[in-house]
């Protein structure tokens, strides 16, 4: 019995020291800076007199910020976040998704991966130093282009 207990302890040792040593480190986004990030869409849409959600989440698509403009319609509180979320997942802005999905039909089902999926314009990842932080998404401006000109004005204008 002796020889079997130490061959059992030494490989449960060994495995507990070894995942230990298993972490990742993660930047992440702030909550002040999603928060500047999302006022800075609204505000920007407001600028050409669009009423919009922006909604600001983290790697994960988990929310950070959502910021509804008054006259923002209520559908635009799902839309942002959805935008948002598919940015952040996919890692790249949902108006490519989008135009890969029409180009390339057999690419559709894509969409229905996941029910937080939405291929519209007005998501984009954002990034600090090269690395994807989180994503911003926007909708409520008449055009999924005027969303992502928000989106990218309050990027320019918060990540520097």
């Amino acid at each position: 019995m002796k020889h079997f207990m130490t061959p059992v302890c030494l490989a449960f040792t060994l495995f507990a020291a070894t995942a230990g040593a298993s972490t990742v480190n993660e930047t992440q986004l702030a909550s002040s800076t999603a928060f500047e990030l999302a006022k800075s869409a609204v505000a920007a849409c407001a600028k050409d007199h669009y009423a919009v959600t922006a909604t600001v989440v983290d790697r994960s698509g988990r929310v950070l910020a959502q910021l509804r403009q008054n006259q923002a319609g209520t559908h635009t509180l799902d839309s942002s976040r959805k935008k948002a979320f598919t940015a952040a997942s996919m890692n790249q802005p949902t108006a490519n998704l989008m135009k890969l999905v029409n180009e390339k039909p057999l690419l559709a089902p894509l969409k229905d991966m996941d029910d937080n999926l939405l291929f519209l314009a007005g998501g984009l990842p954002v990034q600090v130093n090269e690395t994807t932080v989180g994503a911003i998404g926007v909708g409520g401006a008449p055009g999924g282009h005027l969303d992502v000109i928000c989106a990218e004005t309050a990027i320019k204008a918060v990540i520097k």
